[in-house]
């Protein structure tokens, strides 16, 4: 599989564990079902840009730090429109972008280099 649907399939698995994380918060419980949507999303779409990244720079340490950024920055997104509860929102987002830029690399086919004719 290459690296964009390895991404996407990895962020959205990973964007519905951090959906449910927010269980361990009391006051978030009753919005449950609209946060794991959220989070899926944002999985996929943090998927896709770190599978993107992945295609053209095949750096581990490179894809790491550019999946931890994506997954922060589009966490931050979020809870900037809350308003509140940023430690438990970036965390858990920065770990999802973390995790999918790593299998991006581990277990998406790189792009098969073309000759030139």
């Amino acid at each position: 599989m290459n690296r964009i649907a390895v991404g996407i399939l990895v962020g959205g698995a990973l964007g519905i564990v951090d959906g449910l994380t927010a269980w361990f918060t009391p006051e978030a419980r009753p919005q449950m079902i609209g946060i794991v949507i959220g989070s899926t999303i944002k999985g996929l779409v943090a998927g896709a840009i770190i599978g993107a990244f992945a295609r053209k720079v095949t750096s581990l340490p490179w894809t790491l730090a550019f999946g931890t950024f994506v997954g922060a920055l589009l966490a931050f997104a979020i809870a900037h429109m809350g308003g509140k509860y940023y430690l438990e929102i970036i965390l858990p987002g920065s770990l999802v972008g973390l995790l999918t830029g790593y299998a991006t690399i581990r277990f998406g086919r790189a792009p098969s280099a073309e000759t030139a004719s």
